[in-house]
């Protein structure tokens, strides 16, 4: 009803993984808001199959509860574009799916950093690892993507970075390009897992880092 009302087409609905999968190939979706806990097959599952086994797949959001479900690392790492609250107001939900919708990865920068500390270091978050070869970022681009991975917000990287929020977009768009990357959420899962950044260290940058963009 929320998503309806503000114009967003609801195509299908599931009660567990298994039908959500077979939904996602029936219909096509842009965009999926998954529940990790459901009968059957699991939303983390789910979450595996329609990015592994469906040609162009939907982008997914992960419903989580407050107090962040542990394996919603490990559903970032399978590639899904960011998650969501359950407790989200409509308008953080509608703002929600058209921000994914847009291509962008859906990860608040407290509630990121929260995440990263609590499982980035976690045995329990499983899940395939994303194999990078970094060597293809020049060294501001190696900058943000440390900074992103510590979850800054365009505005907070500019600040950082003392350049235009349109030059730290650009910045990002060619690192996604560069590592094969679908969105920033993966792209800070792929930055602690190749330990350019360690959850709780800093980076290899000052609060004070002024380089050349």
């Amino acid at each position: 009803m929320i998503l309806t009302a503000d114009g967003i087409d609801v195509v299908g609905e599931a009660g567990n993984g298994a039908e959500a999968v077979e939904l996602v190939r029936d219909t096509k979706p842009d965009v999926v808001l998954m529940d990790i806990r459901m009968p059957e097959v699991d939303g983390l599952e789910a979450t595996r199959r329609i990015l592994t086994g469906i040609a162009d797949p939907p982008r997914i959001i992960i419903l989580t509860t407050f107090d962040l479900d542990r394996y919603v690392y490990a559903a970032l790492s399978s590639g899904a574009s960011g998650f969501l609250l359950k407790d989200v107001t409509p308008e953080q939900l509608v703002a929600g799916v058209r921000t994914v919708r847009a291509g962008d990865g859906l990860l608040a920068p407290s509630i990121t950093r929260r995440l990263i500390e609590r499982f980035a270091p976690s045995e329990e978050a499983v899940g395939p690892a994303l194999h990078r070869d970094l060597s293809v970022l020049s060294p501001r681009e190696l900058e943000v993507l440390r900074l992103l991975a510590k979850g800054l917000s365009n505005a907070e990287l500019a600040g950082q970075l003392h350049v235009s929020e349109t030059t730290v977009k650009t910045h990002v768009s060619r690192i996604l390009l560069k590592l094969d990357l679908r969105d920033r959420a993966q792209a800070i899962v792929m930055a602690y897992e190749t330990g350019l950044v360690t959850p709780g260290g800093g980076g290899r940058f000052g609060r004070d880092a002024r380089t050349s963009p």
